[in-house]
Parts: structure tokens; C-alpha cells; sequence
């Protein structure tokens, strides 16, 4: 299900390389992927505090714990059931057009889930006819990592008429999403995902009067807000809160604002401690990541909140539209914003400390041409293996030194973002699941490694996790028995 546009794109590049490599001016290299674990990939780095190399860090697998140990109390009757029936479908966009896509229990977005924080989740997945197979991710929920959905390392791709249960506690109130992690760059962009939420255990001094979720996705070209090309109107009385749950699913950044002052209450599912009016800006959102913001509704009328920049959210009398406002030019810095408060740990003094260096060069995967993404100067899959064990501070510097945005993604954790080109942050601990990283900037970030697995660590514009952006966090003692391109079809990205 390529695109046409993906098509000659690769045909380009491929010309491009033939001419470059014919003419001698370009390093270049190939690879031959095969069926491969990624066990085996790369080479390993145990940061500082560890063992460098691939053979030194990983573990040994006759004594290793298997991923698929690695889940929640097998014991404990789950609190919600849910049964998610992926079918490869014509997805019915109401205000446009249909597109062959995939759906979830017959709509694209699937159904909203929710949870209360506390509750143990179990999902059965069903594939009906996803004919490449399918999994379900829980994106920004640190999942035990048997529950984390990527097909070839924590679980075989789900075939036509099989299932798989998937399940886990929802520890961290907050707003997440879900989606497939098989082929996902036509699966996510097809449609075969839908909106989370885990309600806090006891109401916070955040609480809104109402809620409302947001889901942007584009369809073939189409930017929906909840899967219609069209505004959405939330019938609020004056004084009234209604707490704005933005999801970004799409491959780009999304954009949020608004012609009245407003506040982000909390970025990928984490409160922002005392955010303050945000008036004259707009907040970006990175792909996959999430905002929630509270909209107040007027005395008279309504008030727009701009989502992504082709839908807004009316909220107030449902019978008025607001007026409409540009966006505005200058973006809402969330290293400055809200007030700092302690963290947990020290990231100041790091077990583990790692580069994670993005650029491109030349060279062949499996036969396909192209002007591929590198990490640390290595091309996928000779691509770093960063090893941890259980309870390291982990710090880890990343560089843009590409021409594009990457919206990064840790999976089974949240990150804190320490400084940005060398400047350190100053407001509120800024955590992150997804973190845009502009050509040029470096971020070093940290985070704590409290949840053994094998987690991937990608770009979140998924045709560049295609093209080799994508590394991973091995924990030491951890090991798969999955692979990548065998008989199963496994294939992650």
C-alpha cells in the first residue's frame, strides 16, 4: 500500500545513488537484512559506567529473561475488558472522501478507550483481515514490555484470524493513543489506531467542568479532527471549563492555538507543574505526542480553539461559531514554561550516558537504493544497542545533523528534557514521550530505567523509522525470541 508519491521518491533516490556511486563521490554501503533479531544488531554501547561493545553488554540469552516474562500480574482479574477487532477496510471519512485504509471495530479512529488510574487493562486484539498482520502499541503508556506491540521484538504480528491479549496497569493518568506497530508507517497512516485515556484515581485541582478529545489524522490528504473533516462544537455554559485532550497522529507537527489566553495542563499524559496563561502563542505538538489544554467558554457566544491547523474546537453556545484567528508566529517554549519542581532522581550524575547522533548518507538495505538516515554514523541495522540494567540514571545527548524534524520516541518510558542547544530548562520538568528535534538542535534528556525490556527508540515520522531511524534500549539479563523478516512477517517499522 505505497504511495505513489513514496514510489518515485525512492525511484529518485535510487537514480540519484546509482549516479552518485557510478561517479565515485559519495561513501556509501550495503546491507542485506535477511531474517535478523535484534539481539544481534549493531554495535552495543553500555555507556559511560559500562562496557563498550555489542558482545560485552548484551546478555547472555541462556540466561536471559525472555520479553514475553515480562508482563502484568497474571493473577489479578482485570478491571476492563475490551475486545479490538482491526479489519483492512474502506475507511468512511464523513465531510470527505472514503480511502482504503484500515479500521478498528468498523470505524477509523477505533473507539476511545478509558481506564481509571489504577486499573488493570486487558485488550484482546483480534485480526479479521489485515492481511500483512497487525499488533496494537500503547503509545506513552509504560507498558510491561511483553504488552508493548512491536511486531519481531515483543511479540509476533498478529496473522488474519488469530489474536493476542494484551495486558497492563494504567499507572499514570494522562491522555495516550493507541496503534498498530506492524508495517505501521501504511497502518498508522491508514487508520488503524485510536484515542486512550486513564482518568486520575481522586479528582485533581485541574479538573474540568467537561471533556473533549481531539484526535487530528489525515486521511489521503484529509485533515480530520475525531476522524471528519469538519469543526466540532462542545456546548459549554458560560464560566464553564472544558478540558481539550489533543492527540497528534499524524506524521507532522501539529500546531494549537488560540485568540484567547489558554494553558497546557499536561504534555504526553505528564501535569505541568503551575502553568501559566499562554496568550499571543501557539503550542506545537510533535507527532504522537499529546497537550491536553483547558478552553473557558465566554459569556456570549463561543471561543475557537485552533487543532492542527485546519480544524477548531467551538466551545461555548453551540449555536455560534468564533471568529476565526491567525496563527500566531511565535511558539510557546515548554523548556521556560511553569515552575520548576524536583525530580525523583539526580540526572546530574548519570550510570549511563549516551550520544545518539542523526544524519544520512548513501547506501543499499536490502537492495533498495537510497539516501538513508544514520545513528552515530552507522546506518540501520549497524545501529547502537544502548545497554542498561535495571535502576541506571540514563542521560543521553541527541543531535539533529539532518535536514528534517524528528519527532523521537522512547518506548516504556518518559523522558525529562534537561537543556536544548546547551541551554538548560527553567520551568517546569518538561517530560516527554515525544520530542521534536529541529535540524541543528541537540537535546539532552533523562530518564531513570525502571522497566526491564527491549524498548524501541525511534523517529516517530514513521517512513523515516523506515529507512533505518530507529535504534533501541536493551536492558542487560533481557533477550527475545522474535525476529524480524522470517516466516512470521514481522516488520516493525
Amino acid at each position: 500500500m505505497s504511495s505513489r508519491r513514496e514510489l518515485f521518491r525512492r525511484v529518485v533516490t535510487g537514480v540519484a545513488v546509482t549516479t552518485a556511486l557510478g561517479a565515485g563521490t559519495v561513501a556509501w554501503s550495503s546491507t542485506l537484512l535477511g531474517e535478523y533479531s535484534v539481539m544481534d544488531m549493531g554495535s552495543g554501547q553500555a555507556g559511560e559506567g559500562g562496557h563498550a561493545g555489542h558482545a560485552e553488554g548484551a546478555a547472555d540469552e541462556s540466561d536471559a529473561v525472555s520479553v514475553t516474562s515480562l508482563q502484568a500480574d497474571p493473577g489479578r482479574p482485570a478491571d476492563v475488558r475490551v475486545e479490538l477487532v482491526a479489519r483492512q477496510d474502506t475507511v468512511d471519512v464523513p465531510g470527505g472522501r472514503p480511502i482504503e485504509g484500515y479500521t478498528v471495530n468498523g470505524t477509523s479512529p477505533g473507539p476511545e478507550l478509558r481506564a481509571r488510574q489504577g486499573d488493570l487493562v486487558e485488550v484482546t486484539f483480534v485480526n479479521e483481515s489485515v492481511t500483512d498482520g497487525a499488533t496494537l502499541h500503547w503509545h506513552g503508556i509504560d507498558v510491561p514490555n511483553a504488552a508493548d506491540g512491536v511486531a519481531g521484538i515483543t511479540q509476533d504480528a498478529v496473522p488474519v484470524g488469530g489474536r493476542h491479549v494484551y495486558r497492563f496497569e494504567a499507572t499514570d493518568a494522562g491522555t495516550y493513543w493507541y496503534h498498530s506497530h506492524q508495517v505501521s508507517h501504511e497502518q498508522v497512516e491508514g487508520g488503524l489506531l485510536g484515542a486512550l485515556v486513564i482518568e486520575p484515581a481522586s479528582p485533581t485541582d485541574a479538573a474540568a467542568d467537561l471533556e473533549a478529545t481531539a484526535l487530528l489524522h489525515v486521511y489521503g490528504g484529509q485533515h480530520t479532527l475525531n476522524g471528519r473533516v469538519s469543526d466540532e462544537r462542545v456546548d459549554a455554559s458560560p464560566g464553564e471549563t472544558v478540558r481539550v485532550r489533543v492527540i497528534n497522529t499524524d506524521q507532522g507537527t501539529a500546531a494549537v492555538w488560540s485568540a484567547a489566553p489558554f494553558r497546557v495542563l499536561a504534555t504526553d499524559g505528564h501535569d505541568v507543574n503551575e502553568p501559566t496563561d499562554v496568550d499571543g502563542q501557539r503550542l506545537l505538538i510533535p507527532a504522537g505526542g499529546r497537550a491536553d489544554v483547558p478552553v473557558r467558554a465566554p459569556q456570549h457566544g463561543s471561543v475557537g480553539l485552533h487543532v492542527g491547523g485546519a480544524r477548531v474546537i467551538h466551545v461555548g453556545d453551540p449555536a455560534a461559531s468564533a471568529p476565526p484567528a491567525p496563527q500566531p508566529s511565535e511558539t510557546l517554549d515548554l523548556l521556560a514554561y511553569g515552575t520548576p519542581t524536583p525530580l525523583s532522581f539526580d540526572p546530574a550524575s548519570p550510570d549511563r550516558s549516551f550520544d545518539y547522533v542523526i544524519a544520512r548518507r548513501f547506501g543499499i538495505i536490502d537492495g533498495r537504493p537510497g539516501n538513508f538516515w544514520t545513528i552515530n554514523g552507522r546506518m540501520f541495522p549497524d545501529v547502537p544497542m544502548f545497554h542498561v540494567s535495571e535502576g541506571d540514571v540514563v542521560a543521553m545527548r541527541i543531535v539533529n545533523d539532518s535536514g528534517d524534524v524528528h519527532p523521537m520516541h522512547l518506548h516504556g518510558h518518559h523522558v525529562v528534557v534537561l537543556s536544548r542547544d546547551g541551554v538548560a530548562a527553567s520551568g517546569s520538568p518538561w517530560w516527554v514521550d515525544s520530542l521534536d528535534v529541529h535540524p541543528g538542535e541537540s537535546y539532552e534528556i533523562a530518564f531513570v530505567a525502571d522497566n526491564p525490556g527491549i524498548w524501541s527508540n525511534h523517529c516517530h515520522t514513521l517512513p523515516h523509522a523506515v529507512d533505518g531511524l530507529v535504534a533501541h534500549v536493551m536492558y542487560e539479563g533481557v533477550s527475545t525470541p522474535f525476529t524480524i523478516n522470517g516466516a512470521a512477517g514481522n516488520q516493525p517499522e
